[in-house]
């Protein structure tokens, strides 16, 4: 089958046959594996201190966003850059997830699958 870089029947073809995710999705993919590996302390300590959930944070405990085991999301100066750091991007990025996919008990297998079938739903 020949198709031209920027014909339409190429993304098809790399989504049906070869399951690849576009470039915005798959950078939502790498941000959620990173950040999961995060929370399970098994990430550079750098990046583990960007990631704060809201339950460990007392006065924050009993709120609804706490229960659904979110992240804060900082508040950023640069509207052009900020928003654009693991800081930021990554606790989005996992706080746009569903609610079965932030269970951390499951095997990594598990989850890099499910998030990978989410995020072609999406699509």
């Amino acid at each position: 089958m020949y198709t031209r870089k920027f014909d339409c029947g190429l993304s098809r073809l790399l989504h049906a046959d070869l399951h690849w995710l576009d470039v915005p999705e798959h950078m939502q993919y790498k941000l959620g594996v990173t950040v999961r590996q995060c929370q399970q302390h098994k990430a550079p300590q750098y990046l583990m201190y960007c990631v704060t959930s809201a339950s460990n944070i007392t006065s924050r405990q009993r709120l609804r966003f706490a229960s659904r085991h979110q992240l804060l999301v900082p508040r950023y100066q640069l509207s052009s850059l900020g928003r654009l750091s693991f800081a930021v991007s990554g606790p989005r990025t996992w706080n746009s997830l569903s609610a079965d996919l932030c269970d951390l008990t499951r095997s990594d297998e598990s989850f890099r699958s499910s998030l990978k079938t989410f995020l072609f739903a999406n699509y």
